[in-house]
C-alpha cells in the first residue's frame, strides 16, 4: 500500500500525464480510504480548474513576484532546519 506522501506526489503527477492503470487503481483506493489525501486531491483539481478557467488572473509576466514577509521566511527556514536535523538523526 502506498503512503500519503507517495499518493500526494502521484496526484500531482497525474496532472501532467496519465498514470499507469495499476497506479491509478492504488491511488483511487487510497483516496477513498484517506480523507486527508482525498481533500488534497480535490483541492488540486479545483486549483487546476480555476487556473484553466481564469488564466487572466495569473500574475502578469511583467509584474514583480509576490514577496513573503521576513517573519514568514524565518518560520519556514526554522521548520526546514528542524525537519532536516530530525531526518539526519534517524539515519
Amino acid at each position: 500500500m502506498l503512503r500519503c506522501r507517495e499518493i500526494s506526489q502521484l496526484v500531482s503527477e497525474s496532472l501532467e500525464h496519465k498514470l499507469p492503470w495499476r497506479v491509478r487503481v492504488h491511488v483511487a483506493v487510497h483516496l477513498l480510504m484517506c480523507r486527508f489525501c482525498g481533500g488534497f486531491a480535490r483541492q488540486v483539481r479545483q486549483l487546476r480548474r480555476a487556473v484553466q478557467q481564469h488564466p487572466e488572473r495569473l500574475l502578469d509576466a511583467g509584474s514583480p513576484p509576490p514577496r513573503l514577509p521576513d517573519a514568514t521566511k524565518q518560520r519556514i527556514r526554522k521548520a526546514l532546519g528542524q525537519r532536516e536535523s530530525s531526518e539526519n538523526s534517524n539515519r
